[in-house]
């Protein structure tokens, strides 16, 4: 099953402590959709599945926003 966030609209660092906040609901293994479309979530997504365990699945464009793919890690 597949979580979906839209973080559109919000700026650094709402998306990402919105993220963690929705993740930390999950479990492990479960997938979250993170909409963004704040130019420092290409830096601070990637950093932040990296520091907190997570898989970044994807990463791809959608006009204006970009879409990730989280698996949440144990």
């Amino acid at each position: 099953m597949t979580h979906d966030l839209d973080a559109t609209g919000l700026l650094c660092p709402l998306p990402v402590l919105k993220a963690r906040k929705r993740l930390m609901a999950l479990s492990t293994g479960e997938i979250l959709s993170l909409r963004t479309d704040d130019p420092a979530a290409v830096i601070d997504v990637p950093h932040f599945c990296a520091e907190a365990g997570h898989q970044l699945l994807t990463s791809s464009e959608d006009g204006l926003a970009m879409v990730w793919t989280i698996r949440k890690g144990g």
